[in-house]
């Protein structure tokens, strides 16, 4: 029984090393395409600049829907695809255990659930009245490192990472763990 836990915790540990590696990989590609956006939206709409300008007035409210987080959302849907198939096939392998579809509304769902925390999380950090607002002395936007939307948007990338693998593990790829009956192994 202890050489069965012991391998278990083993086999979660390559998991969660080869699901970090791929988020390692959907970070790159979720801020290849923040960059591309914030370089490439203002050249459509100039309030785009720096994502902090207005997208949507929600109606009824004092609030807006802001760039960031419209580039947030695309970077967070490519990224997310990328990282299903290389999860599916790699991390997890559970592509010969169920469909396609099967797996990807759920890593989907899995995916919205922690965009929905980081993008709380985004808005505080670029919200100038929040507490914990990135500071725009520090963070001016006048060279790529001191843009404060690519920081906002790692941080949240960062803080999301433990509830994504977690319901990943056990909802989406859940396939993997459970013996197959006869008819789908056939």
């Amino acid at each position: 029984m202890i050489r069965r836990v012991v391998h278990r915790f083993r086999h979660s540990i390559r998991q969660f090393i080869r699901f970090g590696i791929v988020g390692g990989l959907g970070v790159l590609v979720n801020m290849s395409v923040i960059w591309a956006l914030r370089h490439g939206l203002p050249l459509i709409w100039p309030n785009a600049a720096h994502g902090s300008g207005v997208w949507w007035a929600i109606p009824g409210t004092e609030y807006n829907i802001r760039w960031y987080h419209v580039m947030s959302m695309v970077a967070f849907l490519v990224a997310n695809l990328t990282n299903f198939q290389l999860n599916r096939w790699w991390t997890f392998e559970s592509h010969r255990h169920a469909g396609w579809w099967r797996e990807y509304w759920p890593f989907l769902t899995v995916g919205l659930i922690a965009q929905g925390i980081g993008m709380v999380l985004l808005t505080l950090l670029m919200w100038e009245a929040s507490p914990i607002s990135l500071p725009s002395d520090v963070f001016d936007n006048s060279t790529g490192l001191r843009t404060k939307l690519y920081w906002a948007q790692l941080t949240m990338i960062i803080f999301t990472i433990p509830v994504s693998f977690l319901l990943n593990k056990f909802w989406t790829f859940r396939a993997i763990r459970r013996p197959r009956s006869p008819v789908e192994a056939a």
